[in-house]
């Protein structure tokens, strides 16, 4: 349904030849009608999220205790082995920048923190989480109830 503004339909009302006294009670009313309800639309505030990881362990192999990680991405059509070496080579450059001279990261926590996303972006890296993450461990199976 198409809206209008009251500020025309009052211009179209006085074109009708309306006398003033309803005129004016009509558009009260429409202004009335146009302000929105207090509390209406409002809405609850955003639930929190966080990410986890979720490591499939069937074997045991990973350790007992927690531990955290980083979501990241790369390109499909490109090993999972290199993204240790895309981190590395992100915070290389990263150190020559202006910035980098004044506070180098050195460590891959300061450097997936501190770099930006832009830098990251040009070794086809994305960063999913940039504080860390708790991995989550499971042996893969359901139990019976």
């Amino acid at each position: 349904m198409p809206k209008i503004e009251v500020n025309k339909v009052a211009e179209i009302l006085k074109k009708a030849d309306i006398s003033p006294a309803i005129l004016r009670r009509v558009i009260e009313e429409m202004n009335l009608a146009v302000q929105p309800d207090p509390g209406e639309d409002e809405k609850p505030p955003a639930v929190k999220k966080q990410f986890a990881i979720l490591v499939s362990d069937p074997d045991g192999k990973l350790p007992k205790h927690d531990f955290v990680g980083w979501v990241l991405q790369l390109p499909e059509t490109e090993s999972v082995a290199t993204t240790l070496d895309r981190v590395f080579r992100t915070a290389y450059d990263y150190n020559t920048t202006k910035k980098g001279r004044l506070m180098p990261v050195k460590t891959v926590g300061e450097a997936i923190e501190i770099i930006p996303a832009k830098a990251f972006k040009e070794a086809d890296l994305w960063v999913k989480s940039k504080t860390p993450v708790l991995v989550l461990r499971t042996d893969n199976e359901i139990p019976k109830e």
